[in-house]
């Protein structure tokens, strides 16, 4: 039976986006053998989506107050590189890895996984 899920970011400057992850955004991660570091995320969930294009994936953290997190982040030194949008479903933004990939973030205005918790 499937107990987790491992998401890989590929990065141009992997050892800065590690440290960003490890140091900014204060992920516990573990050394997998060889300084492949592997981090510990939040609780996930999933969603399966119709598209007329080719199949994709996408990453997302979520979090519950997003102009929060957007202030504690810039805080830190982070850059915003999408300012937040309404999407109906959620509070959409984006922040800047070392490397210069974007990373999104929402706040879900629909209901999620984690109602089925309670």
């Amino acid at each position: 039976m499937i107990n987790a899920a491992h998401i890989i970011l590929y990065s141009t400057d992997a050892e800065a986006d590690r440290t960003f992850i490890q140091e900014v955004l204060g992920l516990a991660g573990v050394d997998a053998g060889g300084g492949w570091l592997i981090y510990k995320l939040p609780p996930a969930e999933i969603a399966v989506h119709p598209t007329e294009g080719p199949s994709k994936h996408e990453f997302y953290f979520m979090c519950d107050d997003i102009e929060a997190t957007l202030k504690e982040l810039t805080a830190k030194g982070v850059t915003i590189s999408q300012p937040v949008s309404d999407q109906r479903w959620g509070l959409l933004a984006s922040i800047k890895l070392p490397s210069g990939a974007d990373l999104p973030l929402y706040q879900p205005l629909h209901p999620t996984a984690f109602d089925l918790e309670g």
